[in-house]
């Protein structure tokens, strides 16, 4: 029914095919399986059997001895047991066959039976003569191989039956012996073959003729002998005749007790229907259904159920399932019967607690406890039993009694003859037995710890219950443990977790840990007992002995090696802990966890589990609990874990964090977390009150240029409330509102402001994305470059103007690093000393990553007004903040200028629902997701416009797809379409992604970065006019384009990052932003937004989309790079300055506010200065380590180095500059390979955010397959490995997989060619030649997009293969060659084989190519030996016009090109000078110097000096020249 219910809403056919013996009612079960009866139904009945069958059934009574002759008179003879009958007729039985020459197969029902019956057999043959007749025949060809394999089966038993011709075959024998069996009866060796009845079903091994010795067979379930079904003689019937053999046909006998026998007879030859058991099931099913997510109300379970086949027969044979006959008059579907059925059933799932049952609207939702239910495949019995039974202190021996109380154990009978070693059993358990031998619970509870212990049973009957106890106890015990983790009971969970191991182990939890193991002889095990080695610390002292010392303590050298190996190799976490207030009511926690042990292969598999949680051992109450996976590839890096817990005051002693092994017992860590000495953040006033203000009308500008930019009449309350301090002063402002309040106006009017007051100044606007600056430069460019008639520059990695039009722009829209970047050199800079006010966007993105950034701008601009004696004001627009009051004391914002108004204040109304979703994996619980997220589209906005946020490029797609799925399965495939699809075909027949163009049609957009532009903008404009409703993102919206809808539905607020290799949090602001975009002012008068989140973190993200959020710094964890940038522009000449630098940025604010965040111990002024003073210290000393600082004699003294220079300049992380120094080799060593380079490349920290998606490493695999420069084939998950592997692709024009790895190479690019001009000065500086001409090579490589000794001119207009082989023809191979040819000639050679356009773009390129001259003179006299001495070079360029910018069609931007001349020596660089050719023939050559310190020794010395292009392959310049010293 499910698979049914599938096909239809995923609209992906699943094919079913249904296989069966004879059935009498065939027609129902293919209604059931949807089955076309005139093409796809196929029955066949017993005359189309292809080896007629002759079936004989016997019955069995008991009868009387035959008197013996002399026995006594008057003596009553003893009566013959049946089983004894029932061995005579199958032996008698078995003789015929044999006569005759056939093969005989003998089915009974119990393993042990199969021994019985073939000695049985065998003594028979023996007392009446007919060995012969059993026995293998001699002549038989593979007589002689059989008679050796059989010497080598270490089974005597199976050896001895074999040599009579007999077989026996059951699950419990091994694989090789049941295999050899199979063939020996396959090839005619065995003649009989004693067997269960799996053979009839799991093995195709026919007979001519099959005998059924008795048809008892005991159920464990049930825990009684119960009668075979007919299913199974069917099936064991089949068996008999072999069609390639047997023409007369095969025989099927079954032998049974003459009361049985008519039974039989009647289920065979006068077939009854089959029906449905359904019923006696259903509350478990519904529940599954329920917590799937399929059936959300009784009216859909009445749906479901029509899908099943219990439908098909109860509308055929209502009387079998007590429906009154005349209901089906009135209601032939019986949808009023299915109603009552579902809510009586859906009442006692209720009462269980496993699903929310609402009987006026009739809505069924899932709880944690329904769930882990239906995950465990618990039964409503068994959920019913436990719920009598659990207490949060029970032990042990309550848990184990719980878990025997399951349904699953319910019908395990205790029979008499079984209680004398049942005795035994009891006598050996460790745990007491809660119940009496008698119950059912008792005898589970002795047989589940003699199934632990490892003790062998006698009784078959108890064998299979213990076999039947092990099936499900371990499942059942999972699922116990689940609850008791929903429940956050400490002791009780972890007591049903070490319950769990215990029966997946087969090992006591008070026994030496090493057991789980087994590889050492028991001995050793029991010495370590002995010396009480059985707990994680004690093993952790024996990891900690040599092997010598090993065997002294268990006075076995030989094993001391292998115990040792034992010991390393048990799963041990080392855990350090460290906690951050966030608010005085919750805690950020994190966790440094290190793998303690060897990681083997053949143990550990590819990952081990780890249950982490935080605890209160006052309150036995669990606050945060996790299942925590490390991989092999992590085992051997530190691995950071964070999450939040609760705080309450008053603060206990401390919380504890525990670390359980999910596998192994006892591997567990316990750290504890101190709270008594954490100091919590102060409470201060967090909100402005919105007053009742008449709104202002926009006239109150007082400018008519100024009220034409906006289209409004009136401004909002909150415009109005701020537009006095805005428009009237020039203090620094700090707005806080909700996103949509109309924020953006607040900028817009301290622009005018400073327009009217400061004319001369200059605007910078500072957005965190590219998105958001290029929607600001659209918005502005309309209303100030339009409107008012000023300049207004972007600047952000895309964009990047030279420095002439940064000086003449009025406005400058940028991104936080590419200001940063600017700003270092203010000093040298005018245009940033002419910036009157600085617009931060999003401030309240200080707390996030790119956080220290936006801090070290302001901090910047706030020392460079007070230096200048100009003031610089700053605008900060943010959301709703906590801590509003810190920012404004560093912002240096008056407290009447501080406006953080409440989340609540929004033009629109916003209503927010949360929903919990359980499951460990990531995308399981994303597909849960998906219907919740169409039913809130439905319920919510029906004909309105809906965004919903996903975490992935994939997930937009699967999402879109799930929605289309269910569209159709409500039959409303157009109900997000708001126009004809004829209306919407022409635009979609130009859409290239095939995604977007099917989710389109049925109107659902999806949005993503990987989306080709056109792709996008299509999107973008179809959701704006409301063609298509539904709008499927990734979180880059929210920020970047301001697309308003009526819902937002958040689905997940995770995403998978790449460098953790694990699903980590959305920060809390991206949730808030994607909540923000919820209401649309002029239409909605309320708006909605879904949040589905994952279970565990609702509470949390409960508290906070409700309440502000408060802003942290991150400043210190990146504060490396700024300090280093701060000692190389002169702030920093001291420690001391480095300290008082720290007092003027946004963490000294919150430090002294939260200092337990911080780390700082002692919250004190003497603590605040030695706490900054560490920190300085610590920093300073890993850039004086780097090479990037060098610290005076004193200590005290700081000043900067040329790797701190490099590292600054080009905007470098301090680790990239030290590692280049690092790598890069010097005049000793051979000069570096390309490869090599670019793997040293590849290694910077810029490429550290790389995004490598889940699975990736596959990609990169293949892809790695295709390249021709190997790469680290472990690695192939790193972000450095993918930048290699992205860049060789871009040099061999390679085509990529998908288009996220178009988006990755763009970015990879776009950092590639900053960090080579790095390395070139790196290597420069250190003199080293080979390096420093390498790197410049990659630089050409890059820009070009192929390898260096690839084709030289396939990146022309026009140059495909035969142009390039015709050019060859002329000896024209090489660039210089081409630059320099004939015009008239080339036109000639190339005009057969390229169009005439692409000719003349061709010819006009080639004039425009760089064509320059080198000559470089030596000084003109000699020169003295150590004297310091300058070469004149002359840069002269012979073409008439030169481009402005490189010709580089494969790099994705346009960049200016540069040259580098390079003097050196052998493998030494002596010198080296960034320059700029000539602009043309026309325009003066270029005369430099290179400058160089004369040889200690006199002689004649010839040096290179080379021109070499950082754009072009093939355009460089080498030429000598001589110098003589004296």
């Amino acid at each position: 029914a499910r698979t049914l219910r599938l096909v239809e809403s995923s609209q992906q056919m699943i094919r079913i095919v249904g296989l069966s013996a004879t059935l009498p009612n065939y027609v129902d079960v293919a209604l059931f399986l949807r089955v076309n009866p005139q093409t796809g139904l196929f029955f066949f009945g017993a005359e189309y059997r292809p080896v007629p069958l002759k079936q004989t059934f016997v019955g069995v009574t008991s009868r009387k001895e035959k008197p013996k002759e002399g026995a006594k008179p008057g003596v009553a003879p003893k009566a013959v047991p049946q089983q004894f009958l029932m061995l005579e007729i199958a032996y008698d039985k078995t003789v015929a066959a044999l006569r005759n020459g056939k093969q005989v197969m003998v089915f009974v029902h119990a393993r042990n039976e199969t021994l019985r019956t073939a000695r049985g057999l065998i003594e028979l043959a023996r007392t009446r003569g007919h060995e012969e007749l059993f026995a293998p025949k001699p002549e038989h060809p593979r007589f002689a191989l059989a008679t050796r394999e059989l010497a080598k089966c270490r089974n005597g038993e199976l050896r001895t039956l074999a040599a009579g011709g007999l077989g026996t075959h059951h699950a419990g024998m091994l694989r090789p012996e049941r295999s050899m069996m199979e063939r020996l009866f396959g090839e005619g060796m065995l003649n009989v073959l004693v067997s269960t009845a799996t053979l009839a079903w799991g093995v195709n091994l026919p007979a001519h003729t099959v005998i059924i010795k008795g048809t008892q067979v005991y159920d464990a379930q049930r825990g009684a002998f119960t009668d075979v079904g007919v299913l199974d003689v069917q099936q064991i019937f089949g068996r008999a005749g072999r069609p390639q053999f047997d023409t007369d046909g095969g025989e099927g006998i079954i032998i049974t007790t003459h009361a049985k026998l008519a039974s039989y007879l009647s289920m065979l030859v006068t077939q009854t229907p089959i029906e449905s058991k359904l019923v006696s099931m259903l509350c478990d099913h519904l529940g599954a259904e329920v917590a799937l997510g399929t059936v959300t109300s009784v009216r859909e379970a009445v749906v479901w159920l029509s899908y099943t086949y219990l439908y098909v027969r109860m509308c055929r044979n209502p009387l079998a399932y007590g429906i009154p006959f005349e209901q089906t008059t009135h209601d032939p579907r019986l949808a009023t019967w299915r109603a009552e059925l579902v809510q009586a059933m859906a009442r006692r799932l209720d009462e269980c607690r496993m699903v929310r049952y609402h009987p006026p609207s009739g809505s069924l939702d899932p709880t944690e406890l329904g769930r882990i239910a239906s995950h465990f495949y618990l039964s409503v019995q068994t959920v019913e039993a436990f719920s009598e039974q659990w207490h949060e202190r029970a032990s042990e021996a309550d848990i184990l009694h719980t878990l025997c109380s399951a349904s699953e154990f319910a019908n395990m009978k205790v029979r008499e003859e079984e209680m004398e070693e049942m005795e035994e059993l009891l006598a050996a358990c460790p745990l007491t037995v809660k119940a009496s031998l008698s119950e059912k619970e008792g005898k589970a509870s002795v047989l589940t710890q003699a199934y632990i212990s490892g003790t062998p049973l006698k009784s078959a009957a108890l064998m299979s219950d213990c076999a039947f106890i092990a099936q499900s106890a371990s499942r059942i015990a999972r699922g116990l443990f689940a609850i008791a983790l929903a429940k956050s009971w400490v002791s009780y969970a972890e007591k049903v977790l070490k319950l769990s191991k215990m029966l997946e182990r087969r090992v006591w939890w008070n026994t030496c840990p090493l057991r789980q193991f087994g590889g050492l002889p028991q001995d050793i095990y029991q010495k370590l007992e002995a010396k009480r080695y059985v707990s994680a610390a004690r093993i952790e002292a024996l990891r900690e002995m040599g092997v010598r010392e090993l065997g002294q303590l268990v006075s076995n050298q030989r094993q001391a090696a292998a115990l040792r190996a034992e010991a390393a190799a048990l799963p041990a976490l080392a855990i350090e802990v460290s906690a951050q207030p966030i608010t005085r009511t919750v805690l950020r926690v994190t966790l440094r966890l290190t793998a303690a042990f060897e990681w083997r292969e053949r143990v550990h598999g590819g990952s081990e589990s780890w249950w982490i949680w935080v605890e209160d051992s006052d309150t036995e109450h669990i606050y945060h609990k996790e299942l925590w996976t490390l991989s092999r590839r992590q085992a051997d890096e530190v691995q950071e874990l964070t999450f939040t817990t609760p705080l309450f005051e008053p603060l206990p002693p401390a919380y504890y964090v525990r670390a359980f092994s999910d596998r192994w017992l006892g591997v567990e860590t316990v750290v504890p977390l101190p709270l008594s000495g954490l100091a919590l953040p102060s409470v201060r006033p967090t909100h402005t009150e919105l007053l009742p203000l008449r709104p202002l009308p926009k006239s109150a500008l007082g400018d008519p240029s100024f009220e034409r930019l906006f289209r409004f009449s009136h401004f909002n309350p909150v415009q109005t409330q701020i537009f006095h301090t805005v428009m009237h002063t020039d203090v620094n402002v700090l707005v806080g509102a909700p996103t949509g309040s109309g924020k953006t106006v607040t900028a817009e009017l301290a622009v005018m402001r400073m327009l009217r007051e400061q004319p001369g100044m200059k605007a910078v606007y500072i957005a965190p994305l590219k998105a958001l600056v290029r929607e600001r430069m659209a918005d502005w460019r309309a209303k100030f470059v339009e409107g008012l008639g000023l300049r207004m520059q972007e600047l952000t990695g895309d964009v990047t103007p030279d420095g002439r039009a940064l000086a003449s722009a009025h406005i400058l829209a940028t991104t936080p690093e590419k200001w940063d970047g600017v700003s270092r050199h203010w000093q040298q800079r005018g245009y940033v000393r002419q910036v009157g006010l600085v617009i931060i966007d999003e401030i309240h993105l200080l707390g996030e990553e790119r956080g220290p950034i936006l801090e070290v701008i302001v901090s910047r601009m706030r020392y460079m007004a007070e230096r200048m004696g100009a003031p610089v004001r700053i605008v900060g627009l943010s959301t709703a903040m906590a801590n509003a009051s810190d920012l404004a004391d560093w912002l240096g914002i008056p407290h009447d200028s501080i406006f953080n108004f409440k989340p609540s204040v929004r033009p629109v109304p916003l209503e927010v629902h949360i929903a919990g979703f359980p499951g460990q994996h990531y995308c399981p619980r994303m597909a849960a997701m998906n219907k919740p997220a169409y039913r809130a589209i439905t319920v919510h906005s029906p004909g309105k416009p809906a965004l919903v946020f996903v975490s992935s490029r994939r997930q937009t797609r699967l999402t879109a797809l799930d929605l289309i799925a269910y569209c159709s399965a409500d039959e409303r495939e157009s109900q997000f379409l708001a126009v004809p699809l004829s209306d919407l075909e022409p635009e979609l027949a130009g859409v290239r992604d095939p995604a977007l163009r099917h989710t389109l049609a049925f109107g659902i957009g999806i949005h993503h970065a990987g989306l080709e532009e056109p792709d996008r903008v299509l999107v973008e404009r179809l959701f704006l006019r409301q063609a298509i409703l539904v709008l499927v993102c990734t979180s880059t919206l929210a920020w970047g384009v301001n697309f308003p809808a009526h819902l937002v539905v958040v689905k997940g607020t995770e995403y998978f990052d790449g460098k953790t290799k694990r699903y980590v949090d959305f920060p809390v602001t991206d949730v808030l932003q994607m909540m923000g975009r919820a209401g649309r002012p002029q239409y909605d008068d309320k708006a909605v937004a879904v949040i589905l989140v994952h279970e565990p973190k609702k509470t949390f993200y409960k508290k906070f989309l409700y309440e502000p959020f408060p802003v942290e710094s991150c400043l210190h964890e990146q504060l490396h790079n700024h300090i280093n940038a701060e000692v190389v522009g002169g702030t920093i000449r001291s420690k001391q300055d480095a300290v008082d630098f720290l007092s003027w940025t946004y963490f000294y604010r919150r430090l002294l506010q939260n200092p337990a965040y911080y780390h700082c111990t002692e919250p004190t002024d003497d603590g605040f200065n030695r706490h900054l003073s560490s920190l300085v210290e610590a920093t300073l000393a890993d850039l004086e380590a780097a090479g990037c600082v060098g610290l005076a004699a004193d200590g005290l003294g700081v000043e900067p180095l040329p790797l701190g220079q490099v590292a600054s300049h080009y905007y470098l992380q301090y680790t990239t500059v030290a590692l280049f120094h690092a790598e890069l080799h010097d005049v000793d060593e051979p000069p570096i390979a390309l490869p090599e380079l670019l793997r040293i490349l590849a290694e910077a920290s810029e490429f550290d955010e790389l995004p490598v998606r889940h699975n990736e490493e596959h990609v990169n695999a293949a892809l790695a397959g295709t390249l021709p420069w190997p790469v680290d084939e472990r690695a192939l998950d790193s972000p450095h490995v993918k930048a290699q592997l992205l860049l060789q692709a871009h040099f061999a024009g390679a085509t990529l997989p998908m288009s996220d790895y178009v988006t990755d190479l763009k970015s990879v690019l776009d950092q590639a060619l900053r960090v080579l001009q790095a390395m070139v000065d790196i290597a420069a500086d250190a003199g080293w030649l080979h390096s420093a001409l390498g790197a410049m090579h990659l630089t050409q490589m890059v820009s070009q997009g192929r390898f260096l000794d690839g084709p030289q001119l396939s990146h022309l207009p026009g140059i495909d293969g035969p142009a390039e082989a015709a050019l060859a023809a002329c000896g024209l191979r090489y660039l210089p060659q081409l630059i320099h040819a004939d015009a008239r000639e080339l036109t000639r050679t190339l005009s057969r084989h390229v169009q005439p356009k692409l000719l003349a773009d061709l010819n006009a390129l080639l004039v425009s190519l760089p064509a320059t001259t080198l000559v470089a003179e030596p000084p003109p006299h000699a020169v003295a030996v150590g004297a310091e001495c300058a070469f004149g070079v002359t840069v002269g360029a012979t073409n008439p016009r030169m481009r402005r910018s490189a010709h580089a069609p494969a790099f994705p931007k346009a960049r200016a090109g540069g040259w580098w001349l390079v003097l050196g020596e052998g493998e030494e660089l002596f010198a080296l000078k960034r320059v700029t050719a000539p602009a043309s023939a026309r325009a003066p050559p270029l005369k430099t110097e290179l400058l160089l310190c004369a040889p200690e020794e006199p002689g004649t010395y010839t040096y290179d000096v080379y021109l070499v292009s950082d754009s072009y392959i093939g355009l460089d310049q080498l030429t000598t020249v001589t110098l003589v010293v004296v």
